[in-house]
């Protein structure tokens, strides 16, 4: 059993900002701190220590890193990231378990490792999405105790129900959805609006519910690799001018970012972040689609037709967390304390009902043989699935 060299605990957070980090942080801290287990946050989640150099220069206190005190608990509630944030992936060269004996390729892993030694730390909570928990794992077999804390808006993440600041991103998106149709009501036209989801569509199918659409398109509509895209314009096309028919000439109609990773490959975006991510946004696919659209209602019906493109993602990130997502976090905040304390490490905290916590290994969570992480879609044919499906135009009443 892996147990902590030194009493310091680590925190940080990787990745997109997500609604109720904060109170993720601040429980994890007082949980700690209650303990009289000092906590230290690392500020910009890898940033900095993928890159320290035992020998020059020092770590910086209030730049690089913090004393986590009991100050924290006012965070609980505030929006953004109190420890900001990075998508730092010092792990992106790890493709196989020989790959973590390469000094080349294990070199920024090496360094953290080096990092928390400097600052005395015994042992790490990671807040972040997919990548973070790599990163998670990779530390965990070098050695180091490690326990991880699921973080995505997008809700994918396997094994685990709902993720913090899911539930938070859906009411903020609805809101605007809502909006966007009282305007298009008002003005007899269409809006194609882009949410976030890079691979599953759960934020597309709550909102776009919620938000009352006509149409909701994700990846989980799409057979097969390479979109449709012809069908996808004919299918908006039709529901368009049966809506027209019905004298209802307005509408909103919602689509997965997601979209983007199925599309050929010479038209993807080449576009990446200073990390080497790619930036899905780039694509503009609702805009790529709108126009489709207009040309192909024009072939129809030989009229022009108004449809305006927007893309939601960066109003949802950070809002104010809903009551929910305030509990979940500091629930999820709670587990990693609780298990840090039993020396339960190399495990993932998730929550079963009534809000009790539960671990799950890192070993259920990624393939041994490719290192990648599983994820969660939403399951054709599911509940879920099947109210999205009856909840879109032709089976509203308006």
């Amino acid at each position: 059993m892996i147990k902590p060299k030194h009493k310091n605990v680590g925190i940080l957070f990787s990745g997109g900002p997500a609604p109720s980090a904060n109170a993720v942080i601040s429980s994890v801290a007082l949980n700690l701190i209650d303990k009289n287990i000092p906590v230290i946050g690392i500020m910009r989640g890898y940033e900095f220590i993928q890159d320290f150099n035992k020998n020059y220069p020092k770590l910086r206190k209030d730049v690089h890193y913090g004393i986590i005190t009991q100050e924290i608990t006012k965070a609980r509630n505030r929006s953004g990231v109190f420890l900001r944030t990075s998508r730092a992936n010092p792990g992106k060269d790890i493709k196989t378990m020989e790959d973590l004996n390469d000094p080349i390729k294990n070199a920024r892993l090496k360094n953290i490792l080096d990092a928390f030694e400097s600052l005395q730390i015994g042992a790490l909570i990671s807040v972040g999405g997919d990548d973070t928990l790599k990163t998670a794992n990779f530390l965990w077999l070098m050695g180091f105790p490690v326990i991880h804390i699921p973080k995505t808006i997008d809700n994918d993440y396997y094994g685990i129900p709902w993720t913090f600041g899911y539930w938070t991103a859906v009411d903020v998106a609805q809101k605007i959805l809502l909006n966007l149709k009282a305007d298009a009501q008002a003005t007899d036209s269409f809006f194609i609006v882009e949410l976030m989801g890079r691979k599953a569509g759960w934020i597309t199918y709550a909102a776009g519910i919620a938000g009352e659409v006509i149409l909701m398109i994700s990846n989980e509509d799409i057979r097969g690799d390479i979109i449709d895209l012809e069908g996808i314009v004919e299918k908006i096309t039709e529901v368009i001018i049966s809506r027209e028919n019905d004298k209802k000439p307005y509408g909103v109609i919602a689509i997965s970012e997601g979209l983007v990773d199925k599309l050929p490959q010479e038209m993807k975006p080449k576009i990446t972040d200073r990390h080497g991510n790619i930036i899905y946004s780039e694509a503009k696919i609702s805009t790529m689609i709108a126009d489709l659209v207009k040309e192909k209602y024009k072939e129809k019906t030989g009229l022009g037709i108004k449809i305006t493109p927007k893309q939601i993602g960066y109003e949802i990130r950070s809002a104010h967390p809903t009551a929910f997502d305030v509990v979940m976090g500091c629930m999820l905040g709670y587990g990693a304390a609780k298990f840090y304390e039993e020396n339960n490490f190399g495990v993932m905290v998730s929550v079963t009902d009534n809000f009790d916590v539960k671990t799950v290994p890192f070993t259920d969570l990624i393939d041994k043989e490719t290192m990648l992480t599983r994820l969660r879609d939403v399951p054709s044919g599911s509940d879920f699935f099947t109210l999205k499906d009856r909840m879109q135009y032709q089976h509203l009443f308006e």
